[in-house]
Parts: structure tokens; C-alpha cells; sequence
């Protein structure tokens, strides 16, 4: 598939292409950015990065020989990454972005280049890649080194679904490790895709779970027997912000044809879990609203530097590799999910309290059996922690490279705990489903909607009703597999 030259979050919304290319258009821009680039370097004049040392030591001059080796050195010295492995789709993600990135033909590398990174994409080498080692402001240098090291024929990569030194796995597949030339490896290290990658991945999970959250929330409400009287459109219209509307139209068609949501009610107002599901998700879906937005932009940009601007006749030391604009969106990101799994836990909190008809902890024979009452603890456990998780990166700071990098954006660890929010989220969602299932099977004979009754149908394959205490975490296990890998369709 060739990239398209604008991509969007849609692209990418079926899944990774298996293949990529890139336009002949784009590469003939790519090479006239090389020629510009080299006819410069025979000017005698002095470059960052290019023919100059990196960070702090710009100052230091390298000779017109070594410009290679210096390229090189600066992939080696700063592949300095620690924890957990990156999870190769992301990792193939960041090819992915890296090449399009570098594809705007303003980085000043030689087509050949391009065209490994598009070989390792293509044929399924994937880099070993670590979470930790950026601070999100001169890019993310310490990840993309890792993802750039096989270039040279270093570091480690998945090849063929094994792990195997990087080496190897281009003498498998037919390459010989590449040398670098002058620029090539700031181009590499300079820019955001670590960042960008781990955004894109769950801005589109997150898509996923607003509409579980509308689906499940509304199947929670008719299993608490709530009124549907807060979802109808007169009060909408009256704040009109666009997940709130969106939201309160979605549960409306998630309980339509509904016997219990018909049933006459005894109370007059339902607690806030319930009635204001349209305020509190329509905000996280407004929110992740902007993210996708700056997201866009980002992952069309070019983020490195220096910027070779050969249509202005220019090499431009600037500032994009900053990522203060996804730090902060990606802790908004985290919060809006946060909230989808807070008021979530507070729904599942009334389902097992023993309120409207329903037994206690939805044991069929409390005292005896606690049901569900275990459940609920770990929801609320998870939900503390993205509490914790959701403290902002974006606002701190650190001072590095001898006080050349004076202010940095913490966004790669405010990407990397927006994932693990995510995964929470995940969980406390498949855990008010499986409550939500157990209330609504203990109305029977009523019913609920159609649509509800079918997702209640589709976790009824694997996760049958409790009549007695059994181990729970595989039924979460695979509750939270159904809101992880399927939507809510009807």
C-alpha cells in the first residue's frame, strides 16, 4: 500500500498495512533535499548536527572524513533505552511513521535510506525497542536509536518470530548493513514517532471503548432498572457539546424496544453513574475529540532537526522534535479514559449493593456465596491506580545535555502510561459487563433490548451465569477480551 500523503487516525483503523511504498513524487522530493543538502556541505560552512558535534558540544567542528562516523556514533551512544520492550505493532508503527515522516523530503537523507527503513517494514523486521530513555524534547532520541540501530547491522530485532541479533536477520533476508552519511542520523533520532506511535495505538482503542462504555453503561441502567428519562434529547439541545449529545442518542438506541427500561419506576432520579453518563462520557469523547486532532497534524509533520529547506535555500536549526503538544494531549488522552473506568466502578458499585430487587453482591444465595462482591474490589483497585497513573508527565521537567536541553516535555512517559490507562480501562469495563450480564439475567423473564441481549448473548459463549462461587478472574479475563478485541455492534 502506498502511504497516502496526508494520513489520518481513519488509515489506520482496519489494522497495519501489511506493505508500504511511497509515492514517486515524494521520493523525487527526497532526492532534490539530498542534492541541496551536499552541494551546501561544499561551502566550508558550519552545520548542526551535520558536520558539527551534538547537543551541548555543537560548537565542536568535525572534519569533512569523519562525517559518516560521527553519524554512526550517534546512532551507538544514544541507543540507551531501559525497560520493558516496546510491543512490535507499535514498534512496526513507528517505521511506519518514521518513513512517512522522513518521506516530506525536508530531513536531508539519500533515498537509499528511505528504502531500508520500508525493507525492514516489508519484510517483518521489527527492532527491539525500549519504553524508557526519552524525554520527549529533542525527539525520542533513545527509542528511535534502537529502532535505527539494524541500519548498522546492531542491536536486536524480531525477524521470522524469533528474537535474534539484528546481524543475522539482514543476512536472512538478503541485506547488508548500511552506513550512515552526513545528517542521516540526527534525521533518524530527531522526531517524535515513539511518542506519535504509542498516541495513534490508543487514540484508536480508544475509539473502541467510548462506545463500550456508551453499550455497557446502558445495559447497566436496565439491569438497575434506571429511568431513561436523563438520555432524552430535550436536555441535550439545551448544552449542546457534542459527545454529550452523541452519548445521550447512543444509550437511547442501546435500550430501544427494552421491556425493563418500559417498566414503570418507582424513584424519581437515578444516581449520577447512571443519569449523567451523557455529560461524563460525551466530555472524555470531546477530549479524545482534540487529541485525534493534534495527533493528525503531528503525524504529518516533520519533526527533526536541523530542517533542510531546500525550496527557501536554507538548512534551519528550529525546535520541532519538541513534543510539549503530545505530552499534553496524551495526559488528557489518559484522563478522559480515566473517567470512562471511574464512573464505570461506580455503576458496578450499584449493581452488587443489594438495591432495586437485586440480591446481594448478585450471589443467587448470598452468605452462603459472595458473588461478585470480590469483583467489585478489583475494579475499584484499578481504578485507584490510573488515579496515580493520570498525575500529568506534561508538567514536568528536567534539565539535560549540560543545560542545552533546559526544558523537555516528558511526553514519551505520558504516551507510555496513557497505554497502560488504557489497558485498565479495558478491564474495569469487562468487569461491569460480567456484573451487568449477572444482574440482568437475575430480572428474567423480562428483557432487555435487543441489542443489549445480543452482546449479553455474545459473553454468554464463554462466561456462563453464576449460581454459585466460582474463580472469577477467568470470567473477568474473558469479559475484558470481548471489550478488547470486538466493538458493540448489535
Amino acid at each position: 500500500m502506498q502511504l497516502p500523503a496526508h494520513l489520518t487516525l481513519s488509515f489506520f483503523q482496519e489494522g497495519l498495512p501489511a506493505e508500504i511504498s511511497v509515492s514517486p513524487e515524494a521520493l523525487q522530493k527526497v532526492t532534490e533535499n539530498r542534492a541541496f543538502l551536499e552541494d551546501l556541505l561544499q561551502s566550508g560552512n558550519t552545520y548542526y548536527g551535520i558536520n558539527t558535534g551534538f547537543g551541548s558540544l555543537c560548537n565542536v567542528r568535525v572534519a569533512p572524513d569523519e562525517l559518516s562516523q560521527l553519524q554512526e556514533n550517534l546512532v551507538m551512544s544514544h541507543a540507551c533505552g531501559m525497560g520493558a520492550e516496546v510491543p512490535p505493532e507499535i514498534v512496526r508503527l513507528m517505521l511506519l511513521l518514521k518513513v512517512h515522516g522522513l518521506s516530506q523530503g525536508y530531513s536531508g537523507i539519500r533515498v537509499a535510506l528511505l528504502h531500508r527503513l520500508l525493507d525492514f517494514y516489508n519484510l517483518g523486521i521489527t527492532p527491539v525497542v525500549f519504553e524508557q530513555g526519552s524525554l520527549g524534547a529533542s525527539g525520542d532520541l533513545a527509542p528511535l536509536a534502537h529502532l535505527c540501530l539494524p541500519i548498522l547491522g546492531k542491536g536486536m530485532v524480531w525477524y521470522q518470530g524469533e528474537k535474534m541479533e539484528a546481524a543475522r536477520a539482514l543476512e536472512h533476508a538478503g541485506l547488508q548493513p548500511m552506513p550512515l552519511s552526513a545528517k542521516e542520523g540526527l534525521a533518524l533520532l530527531n522526531g517524535t514517532q515513539f511518542m506519535t506511535a504509542y498516541l495513534t495505538h490508543s487514540l484508536l482503542a480508544a475509539r473502541r471503548l467510548t462506545q463500550w462504555a456508551d453499550a455497557i453503561g446502558a445495559l447497566s441502567a436496565d439491569a438497575f432498572l434506571a429511568k431513561d428519562e436523563p438520555f432524552r434529547p430535550a436536555i441535550h439541545r439545551l448544552r449542546p457539546h457534542p459527545g454529550q449529545i452523541d452519548t445521550a442518542e447512543k444509550i437511547l438506541l442501546w435500550l430501544q424496544g427494552s421491556e425493563l427500561i418500559a417498566q414503570p419506576k418507582e424513584q424519581v432520579q437515578d444516581p449520577y453513574s447512571f443519569r449523567c453518563m451523557p455529560q461524563v462520557h460525551g466530555t472524555s469523547k470531546d477530549a479524545l475529540a482534540a487529541c485525534e486532532k493534534a495527533l493528525e497534524i503531528e503525524i504529518n509533520s516533520v519533526t527533526d532537526n536541523p530542517i533542510v529547506l531546500h525550496d527557501e535555500g536554507a538548512i534551519v536549526s528550529g525546535g520541532n522534535f519538541h513534543g510539549q503538544t503530545l505530552a499534553i494531549h496524551a495526559d488528557l488522552a489518559a484522563i478522559a479514559l480515566a473517567e470512562l473506568a471511574n464512573i464505570s466502578e461506580r455503576r458496578n458499585y450499584l449493581l452488587v449493593s443489594g438495591q432495586r430487587g437485586l440480591k446481594p453482591f448478585l450471589a443467587p444465595e448470598p452468605g452462603l456465596n459472595s458473588g461478585f462482591m470480590i469483583s467489585q474490589y478489583a475494579a475499584a483497585a484499578i481504578v485507584s491506580q490510573n488515579k496515580q497513573l493520570c498525575t500529568p508527565a506534561s508538567v514536568d521537567s528536567i534539565v539535560s545535555s549540560n543545560g542545552q536541553e533546559d526544558h523537555v516535555s516528558m511526553g514519551a512517559n505520558a504516551a507510555t502510561k496513557l497505554l497502560r490507562v488504557l489497558r485498565n480501562v479495558e478491564s474495569v469495563l469487562g468487569i461491569e459487563l460480567l456484573t451487568a450480564a449477572q444482574a440482568l439475567d437475575m430480572r428474567r423473564p423480562s428483557k432487555s433490548s435487543p441489542a443489549l441481549e445480543n452482546i449479553v448473548s455474545r459473553l454468554r459463549h464463554s462466561v456462563s451465569f453464576m449460581e454459585k462461587d466460582r474463580v472469577l478472574h477467568a470470567d473477568m479475563v474473558r469479559a475484558t477480551q470481548l471489550v478488547t478485541n470486538e466493538m458493540p455492534s448489535a
